[in-house]
């Protein structure tokens, strides 16, 4: 039998990837993963830097999760969500509503990319069936990330993840000049007049045909862990409810304690019409999504059915009962007033550990962070195109025991929320070994 490299790549095509890039970095044979831990065959154990893509936020292997999974698999695992449902979805629904203040309905997709696209059909049917026949536009962010589906890859404004957008997919219209900060002390946190009149002029353009603004709270992701003003957000709030504008948040990511709150969109302490959940939501054990809305918008489609208002969209997972189950549990961790207690511990680790970091390799510019995400970027003549020193501190990670995968030349921290001082103290010595490696 062929060795396991070979059997891995021989029908395998990986996500996010130059394949050829696996000619000298071959794929790492994951058999078990544990608590910050990813375990490979060999035995090496590798610090989940990143929370396996920004969803481990319980970390692996979680037991309660585990025995929420095991128990139901004893039930029900699956039906359609249509006409019937199980203990566990509707448990989660009521779970979810109020979550965000005023936002009581729950409709399940089946991943982060598939709740944006539910909200965003749902936002212009909505507008549609009120009457409102000229909101047919959609804004997004400059910098923001919503998915790789076509829809969501035109929303987005992450070159690398859009592809080849076919016509009928342009990019949507982005605002730009985003009052972007280092962290919730910095001053455009709390106050970002300099910067809104700007964004205002932009918006006022498009008021009367707008239909929905789509974020991502407070923190983007893919665009290399920026951070931006809370007050944009509750400014971008008060002036989209006085437009009857949607406002829809991506809170995929930054949802779930991630932001060092419940929901980011808390920070601003506002409530959008459409939240989209997944990643955190089942503690990253299933693939699961939710579109979280309100009365208002469940009443635009509540007709006769001659009148052709429903909201005829389906995903043969949605609401799986394995995935709820675990949901439900992950729910009642996160309400556990220790969990949101140790990420406030957490944020007050990271940077300091980042900014060791930064001071013993010498190539890392500003800081920047919020909750349970630290990031800086390499900064150095080497950092040119074409040297790759990402993907070089990556490959230098994996081998000293930590999943570091940078975005770019973005370092960043993104890991389990219930990570402990200890494992910090390692993922830090680990990453600076890494960044002189790579370097050198």
């Amino acid at each position: 039998m062929a060795d396991w490299k070979t059997r891995s790549l021989e029908h395998l095509w990986y996500c996010c990837a130059q394949m050829k890039d696996y000619e000298e970095f071959p794929p790492l044979h994951v058999t078990r993963a544990t608590g910050p831990y990813i375990v490979l065959a060999d035995g090496t154990r590798l610090i989940d830097g990143i929370s396996s893509w920004w969803c481990k936020t319980l970390g692996h292997a979680h037991p309660r999760l585990t025995a929420a999974l095991c128990e139901q698999s004893r039930h029900v695992e699956h039906v359609m969500l249509a006409h019937m449902a199980t203990d566990p979805v509707v448990e989660l629904s009521s779970k979810l509503a109020g979550i965000f203040p005023g936002l009581t309905k729950v409709f399940f997709g089946g991943d982060g990319s598939t709740a944006v696209e539910i909200s965003v059909k749902m936002s212009f049917q909505a507008q549609r069936n009120a009457g409102h026949t000229r909101r047919t536009r959609i804004v997004s962010l400059e910098n923001g990330y919503h998915g790789e589906t076509q829809l969501c890859a035109a929303l987005s404004d992450v070159s690398a993840y859009q592809g080849g957008l076919l016509p009928a997919f342009a990019p949507f219209p982005k605002l730009s000049g985003l009052p972007y900060v280092a962290g919730s002390s910095d001053p455009l946190w709390a106050d970002c007049s300099p910067r809104w009149e700007a964004i205002l002029n932009q918006l006022e353009e498009v008021a009367d045909e707008l239909c929905a603004v789509v974020v991502e709270p407070v923190l983007q992701g893919a665009a290399g862990m920026r951070v931006y003003s809370a007050d944009f957000l509750r400014r971008l709030r008060v002036w989209t409810r006085a437009h009857h504008v949607h406002l829809i948040a991506d809170e995929i990511l930054t949802g779930f304690g991630r932001t060092g709150t419940l929901m980011a969109c808390q920070h601003a302490d506002v409530a959008p019409d459409f939240a989209c959940l997944s990643k955190g939501l089942t503690g990253g054990y299933l693939p699961m999504s939710a579109v979280v809305t309100s009365e208002e918008i469940y009443a635009a489609f509540y007709f006769d059915h001659e009148e052709g208002k429903a909201f005829n969209h389906s995903n043969t997972y949605a609401g799986n009962a394995l995935a709820a189950a675990v949901a439900v549990e992950a729910i009642r961790l996160y309400r556990e007033p220790s969990f949101l207690g140790r990420v406030k511990e957490l944020e007050g680790e990271l940077r300091p550990a980042m900014a060791e970091v930064s001071e013993a390799t010498g190539v890392l510019g500003p800081i920047r962070g919020i909750g349970g995400v630290v990031a800086s970027d390499l900064q150095m003549p080497a950092a040119a195109p074409g040297r790759r020193l990402g993907f070089r501190v990556y490959k230098e990670a994996a081998k000293r025991g930590a999943l570091v995968r940078p975005i770019g030349d973005t370092i960043y921290w993104l890991p389990p929320l219930t990570l402990e001082p200890p494992v910090l103290d390692d993922l830090k010595q680990i990453t600076i070994a890494a960044i002189r490696a790579a370097i050198a």
